[in-house]
C-alpha cells in the first residue's frame, strides 16, 4: 500500500470517529453511565457489533459501486436519493449547530471566552482548512491530531477516576439490566445520520473505491468504529469510577463534571480540550459529509465554498438563536431512524445487478445489516415517539 493511500484510509477513518466524538456523544456517555452504572458497558459492547455491521455493509456497496450513497437511491428508485440526501442535510446542520456550540462551549471553559465569540473563532479554524489548496489531506491530518489528542487526554481521566475495572468487565457480559433505548441512542449517535457515510464519502473523494480495493476499505471502517468505541469505553470508565464513589453530576454539564471531579481544575480544562476538539471536528466531518449529499443536484456543490457556507450558515443561527436543545435531542433520536432508512436503501440496492454490476455482496452481511435495520427502525420510531410526546 502507498503511503498516500494509507494516509488517506487513516484519515477517512478518523474522520467517521471523529464525527461521531461530538458533543452529544459526550453527554450521553455520561449520563447513561451514571443511570446504569457498570451495566452500561454491555449497551457500548451490543452497539459496537451493531456499529460495525452497519459501517461495513455501508462502506462495501458505496466503494463497490463507486458511487455515493445518494447516486446509488437514485439508482434503485428515481428520486429517492434526493429524499436521502434531504435527511441527511438537514440532520447535519442541525447538528452542526450543536457542534458550534459545543466549540464556544469548550473555549469558554479553557480561555473564559464568550460562547458566542468562541464559536466564531472555531468556525474560522473550520473554514481555514476547507481554503487550504490540498483541503481533503489537511482535514486527514487536523481530525488524525485531534483524534489522538481526545483519546489520550481521556485516558488520562479514566486512570485518574480509578474505576472498578473487574465489575465493569463483569457486567459488560451479563448486566444487572438492560435499556435498549440507550442501545439505540449511543448506535444513532455513533453510526447514524451522516456519520456512518462520512469515510465512505470521503475514500470517494480521494479516488480509493471498486472491488480491488474492499478489503482496505474494510479495515479502515473496523478501524472507524474502534476508535470511537474506545473514546466511548475511556468515557464509560472515567464515569463510572467518579459516580461509583457516590458523586453526583452536574445534570447541565455531565461530561464537564466527570473530568472535574476524577481530575480536578486541571480536569475541567482537560474537559475543554477534550470537548473543543470534539466539537470542531464534527463541524468539519458533518459540513463535509452534508455537502458530499448536495453534490448531486447541482456541480456548484462540488467547491469547497458549498463546505464553507454550510459552516456559516451554521455559526449565524447559532449566533442568533443558541443551542435548539430540544431539536437537538429529537435529531439525536432520529439519527437511529436514518440509520435504518439508508442502511434499507443501500441493502435493496445491493441485491440489484444492475446497480451492482459483477459485485455480489455476501449474504451474511446483507441478513446481518437487514437485521440492524429493522431493529434500528422500530426502537428509533419509539424514541422519536418518546420525545414528541414528552412536555
Amino acid at each position: 500500500m502507498q503511503p498516500k493511500t494509507s494516509s488517506i484510509l487513516y484519515g477517512a477513518a478518523f474522520l467517521m470517529a471523529t464525527s461521531a466524538i461530538g458533543p452529544g456523544f459526550l453527554t450521553s456517555t455520561a449520563v447513561f453511565t451514571s443511570r446504569l452504572l457498570a451495566s452500561f458497558g454491555f449497551a457500548i459492547l451490543i452497539s459496537v457489533v451493531v456499529d460495525l455491521i452497519a459501517q461495513l455493509n455501508v462502506w462495501r456497496i458505496i466503494t463497490a459501486t463507486k458511487m455515493p450513497a445518494q447516486e446509488i437511491a437514485n439508482a434503485l428508485l428515481p428520486g429517492l436519493g434526493n429524499v436521502l440526501s434531504g435527511l441527511i442535510i438537514t440532520g447535519g446542520l442541525i447538528f452542526n449547530i450543536g457542534n458550534i456550540a459545543g466549540c464556544g462551549l469548550g473555549l469558554n471553559v479553557l480561555f473564559g471566552l464568550d460562547v458566542t465569540v468562541g464559536a466564531i473563532l472555531s468556525a474560522g479554524v473550520s473554514i481555514l482548512l476547507f481554503l487550504l489548496k490540498n483541503a481533503g489531506a489537511a482535514m486527514d491530518r487536523f481530525v488524525q491530531i485531534l483524534g489522538f489528542v481526545m483519546v489520550g487526554l481521556t485516558l488520562y481521566v479514566a486512570f485518574t477516576s480509578h474505576p472498578p475495572l473487574a465489575e465493569a468487565l463483569h457486567k459488560t457480559f451479563l448486566p444487572d439490566q438492560i435499556d435498549f433505548m440507550s442501545i439505540v441512542t449511543i448506535v444513532g449517535g455513533t453510526v447514524g445520520g451522516y456519520i456512518t457515510f462520512a469515510g465512505a464519502h470521503r475514500l470517494l473523494d480521494a479516488g480509493i473505491s471498486g472491488q480491488e480495493n474492499l478489503k482496505q476499505v474494510a479495515k479502515s471502517a473496523t478501524s472507524a468504529i474502534g476508535i470511537a468505541s474506545l473514546m466511548r469505553v475511556l468515557l464509560f470508565l472515567a464515569t463510572l469510577g467518579v459516580v461509583m464513589k457516590g458523586a453526583k453530576l452536574d445534570e447541565s454539564n455531565p461530561a464537564a463534571a466527570v473530568f472535574q471531579l476524577a481530575a480536578g481544575d486541571w480536569g475541567y480544562k482537560i474537559f475543554g480540550v477534550v470537548l473543543w476538539s470534539a466539537a470542531v471536528t464534527s463541524v468539519v466531518g458533518a459540513s463535509f459529509t452534508s455537502i458530499s449529499f448536495a453534490r448531486s443536484f447541482h456541480p456548484l456543490f462540488a467547491k469547497n465554498y458549498a463546505i464553507i457556507a454550510f459552516i456559516l450558515i451554521a455559526t449565524l443561527l447559532f449566533a442568533l438563536f443558541g443551542k435548539p436543545v430540544k431539536v437537538l435531542l429529537f435529531a439525536g433520536a432520529f439519527n437511529g431512524f436514518i440509520l435504518a432508512f439508508s442502511l434499507g436503501i443501500l441493502l435493496i440496492a445491493a441485491t440489484k445487478s444492475r446497480i451492482m454490476k459483477d459485485y455480489k455482496h455476501p449474504r451474511v452481511y446483507l441478513w446481518a445489516g437487514a437485521m440492524v435495520a429493522f431493529i434500528m427502525l422500530v426502537f428509533g420510531g419509539l424514541t422519536i415517539f418518546e420525545q414528541v410526546m414528552k412536555p
